[in-house]
């Protein structure tokens, strides 16, 4: 899977559920909530105070090992 700023936390979750260890190690310890299933990655960055390119790039870095 190809990540981008638009994708939605609950598509990660429900294709790469392995991913969540790395969402929740910068800072989005909330992504087992209903509400953050429907945010993108870049809405949950902007709420978290986090650096959506950071993050994009560590899952889409992940995936190319």
């Amino acid at each position: 899977m190809k990540y981008n700023k638009d994708t939605k936390i609950g598509e990660i979750l429900e294709k790469t559920p392995e991913k969540a260890e790395l969402l929740i190690e910068a800072g989005m310890h909330c992504i087992g909530c209903p509400a953050s299933q429907g945010e993108t990655l870049e809405e949950a960055c902007m709420i978290h105070g986090i650096d959506v390119n950071d993050i994009v790039d560590e899952l889409n870095e992940e995936d190319e090992e």
